[in-house]
């Protein structure tokens, strides 16, 4: 064991002869506290004598490195000789910054305009209850149309994400009373299938405007008033009857589809218009529903965001906004 020791302490010390950086130091303390922790390993084969003597001899070799390791510590801390081994002369790497993502920057476009047209915005959670996303949107546990926007359920029936932001919309009601305008914008989730209009996530930004004199006339201009500031004055905006169990009358909101200048392509199924809204009049029940009177009026409407940067960057499929195709970043 003695030999031994005397062969570390000899090794140990031509390596601190060596040593030029605290970060070679660092390296050859960290190399001799194992060692240190192997010999008083190999104590335990040990007779009783001999673990004496040898426990003497690794103690004495440890306080002697120990204050080795201190003294050139400090001195690499104190001697003004010593620089950086950054060399700063060195170019650096070409750094290339990435872009907005299409999704985010046509939401923000979307939040833009309508906080031009006087609307505030109000968020809610994704993680929604059935009362909030179904129920008080004028749809019971029974109703159909559930059917459509049927979601993914994290404790059945209750905890669910929302399929919706109108649930937002809900929550907003029961905290404020009339008049105001609000959007509400976020993700929401669908069990749908994919396909070049449809993804099982994707984002919306729905509205509210809740006030005395409201009708449909307010409603369109806000639609298509909000669409042409974003795809220029000369887009086409129509409106057709549809269904929504929250509103009455309701209507499906068309634009035309930018990718074929309405002759018909793969994109918008070869009808030249492309359906990237619902709105309508809010159902009295919804009203009744948050504690309102069933007298009060006001219009809602939500937007598919994802099919609006679609439109706007002329991207064939919705499947692009999340595949990481460079080039397409590239271009956009």
């Amino acid at each position: 064991m003695k030999n031994h020791i005397s062969e570390i302490k000899e090794d140990f010390s031509g390596k601190l002869e060596t040593v030029t950086a605290t970060e070679g130091l660092q390296i050859i303390e960290s190399s001799f506290k194992k060692t240190v922790k192997e010999l008083f390993g190999e104590m335990k084969n040990m007779a009783p004598d001999e673990k004496k003597e040898a426990g003497q001899l690794i103690n004495d070799l440890k306080n002697d490195f120990e204050a080795r390791f201190k003294a050139i510590k400090e001195k690499f801390l104190n001697s003004p000789s010593v620089t950086s081994e950054m060399d700063l002369s060195i170019a650096s790497p070409e750094f290339v910054r990435g872009k907005i993502h299409p999704l985010i920057k046509v939401g923000k476009m979307m939040e833009d305009v309508y906080k031009e047209m006087g609307f505030s915005i109000a968020y809610g959670p994704e993680i929604e209850n059935d009362k909030h996303n179904y129920e008080m949107l004028n749809m019971p546990y029974y109703h159909p149309a559930r059917d459509m926007q049927d979601t993914f359920y994290l404790e059945y029936p209750n905890v669910l994400l929302r399929s919706h932001t109108s649930c937002v919309q809900v929550r907003y009601m029961l905290e404020n009373k009339p008049p105001f305008m609000i959007i509400s914008p976020g993700v929401v989730y669908r069990v749908d299938e994919i396909d070049p209009q449809h993804t099982p996530c994707f984002y919306q930004i729905e509205g509210l405007v809740v006030g005395e004199g409201i009708n449909l006339a307010n409603l369109k201009w806000a639609m298509t008033e909000s669409a042409q500031r974003i795809f220029g004055e000369s887009l086409k905006v129509r409106f057709s009857p549809c269904y929504y169990p929250y509103t009455e009358p309701s209507a499906a909101v068309d634009m035309s589809c930018i990718m074929c200048g309405g002759k018909g392509c793969r994109t918008c199924k070869g009808t030249g218009w492309m359906r990237v809204a619902g709105a309508g009049m809010v159902h009295p029940n919804v009203f009744e529903g948050v504690g309102y009177s069933r007298d009060t009026v006001g219009f809602a409407f939500g937007w598919g965001l994802n099919r609006l940067p679609m439109l706007y960057f002329k991207i064939a499929e919705m499947r692009k906004l999340f595949e990481n195709e460079l080039s397409l970043w590239e271009q956009l």
